[in-house]
């Protein structure tokens, strides 16, 4: 585990979707791989991992805390990144920092289109969406959530502000031509930019890992909002 002054070493892993997304985070810089990968995640995931450890010549040892997007997304999906993480931190030892898969997605869409306030869209099948709405700190690198991450038709989706946005996701293929009237002034973010990325869920992880907010394994579980609506 490193201890030089804020100098700080974390892996993430992102599978809310049809991606694989991997980071290794050193010192706020990352390398980061992702591939398509529908219903292949347990498959590729800790090749990637293996990789970018390989690449990044550290030991999983050295890691401060591993980061996993704990969702909303497919429970699949969710459940795979959130077990391999439950895993490699039980093993070594390590905190680990769950962080919304929206609010990653939301990190990246400020990253890319630079407006502070961010619509985080995914689809979430039978025309729904998961959603949250998020805004860049100024004074910190860190988010603000501006409502609750929630799942609902595109029709439910209500941007608490009216100023610019930005809108991100690959829900956004959900939204019909009224949602889309409606939801202006959203700009929507480059397509390559439709899945959480996992460099984002490290940025997120490694500000709750400064703040003291790491967790157990016990602690650390993924969420799944179609879970919790059912009766």
């Amino acid at each position: 585990m490193s201890s030089a002054g804020d100098f700080m070493i974390l892996l993430a892993l992102e599978t809310c979707g049809e991606y694989t997304s991997v980071a290794l985070w050193q010192d706020d810089e990352s390398l980061e791989r992702h591939i398509e990968s529908p219903a292949r995640h347990t498959e590729v995931l800790l090749p990637l991992c293996e990789e970018l450890r390989a690449l990044g010549g550290i030991r999983l040892a050295q890691l401060d805390g591993v980061a996993f997007g704990a969702g909303p997304g497919a429970f699949t999906g969710v459940r795979v990144a959130a077990s391999a993480a439950q895993g490699i931190a039980l093993a070594h030892d390590l905190p680990l920092l769950p962080i919304s898969s929206l609010a990653a997605l939301a990190y990246g869409g400020w990253r890319t289109t630079g407006l502070r306030h961010q619509l985080a869209l995914l689809d979430a099948r039978r025309n729904e969406v998961y959603w949250g709405f998020y805004a860049k700190c100024d004074n910190t690198a860190g988010l603000i959530a501006l409502t609750a991450d929630q799942l609902t038709s595109s029709s439910g989706v209500i941007p608490p502000v009216q100023t610019p946005f930005g809108a991100v996701g690959r829900g956004c293929e959900v939204l019909t031509p009224e949602d889309r009237s409606r939801l202006a002034p959203a700009v929507m973010a480059p397509a390559e930019y439709f899945f959480p990325h996992a460099r984002d869920v490290a940025a997120l992880a490694a500000l709750e890992l400064r703040a003291g907010r790491g967790r157990t394994a016990e602690e650390a579980q993924p969420v799944y909002l179609r879970a919790a609506l059912q009766p």
